[in-house]
């Protein structure tokens, strides 16, 4: 009988890969480092603990003073927006 080949995925993926946080980001996520994954899981855990959401386009997040400083700016942005503005805290 043949042996079946293991389909296991290599846990290298660059997404997993713990990142280096600004210290603006940690106030949000707690201290790093951290992978990719785990830093957006937690910066929506902190959007929805602290009604961050437009209730009208939930999309749409409505930084408050901690965000703001992550984001760069205090108006309301996108969500796909968010992880672009993110990354430039993740080394």
């Amino acid at each position: 009988m043949e042996k079946e080949k293991s389909k296991t995925r290599a846990a290298s993926s660059a997404f997993m890969k713990p990142l280096k946080l600004s210290s603006e980001l940690e106030v949000i996520v707690g201290k790093g480092p951290l992978p990719r994954t785990e830093v957006t899981k937690k910066l929506w855990i902190y959007i929805k603990k602290h009604n961050l959401q437009d209730p009208n386009d939930l999309r749409s997040i409505k930084p408050d003073e901690n965000l703001a400083k992550v984001f760069g700016c205090k108006k309301a942005v996108n969500m796909f927006q968010m992880t672009k503005l993110i990354s430039k805290h993740l080394t």
